[in-house]
């Protein structure tokens, strides 16, 4: 488990490799993560946007911006959780993501919140620092 905390909003990351949808002789190498987003503040917040940076072993780099989260822009009362779950692929048995949520109050002021930065380790390898 992965948490971090950014103006109030907790973000806790769990990410789970799937061997039934890996192909390692293919180079396809596949993980679930499940988002738990927190408001540990006194005032509601809407998620807007997300970012992620995604980079596996050997160096490849992707970004994913958009709209919301698995097509959701979630509104969070004080002491809500959100919590969704999605996945990543790779063409090598391990890397790493982090991101950031924009996020905005009800009086429309909008922050980013960081998206602690987690291990895809998959069992197939030998465990490294990505």
């Amino acid at each position: 488990m992965y948490v971090a905390i950014t103006n109030h909003i907790q973000v806790t990351a769990i990410p789970d490799f799937m061997p039934d949808r890996s192909d390692p002789e293919q180079g396809r190498f596949f993980w679930s993560y499940t988002i738990e987003i927190a408001n540990l503040g006194t005032q509601r917040v809407q998620l807007l946007s997300r970012h992620w940076l995604i980079i596996d072993a050997n160096g490849r780099r992707e970004e994913v911006r958009g709209p919301g989260v698995v097509g959701e822009q979630p509104l969070l009362e004080p002491g809500e959780i959100f919590r969704y779950a999605s996945g990543c692929p790779l063409c090598a048995p391990s890397g790493m993501m982090q991101g950031s949520y924009r996020m905005t109050t009800d009086n429309g002021e909008t922050f980013d919140v960081v998206i602690p930065a987690f291990s895809l380790d998959s069992p197939l390898s030998k465990p490294t620092l990505n």
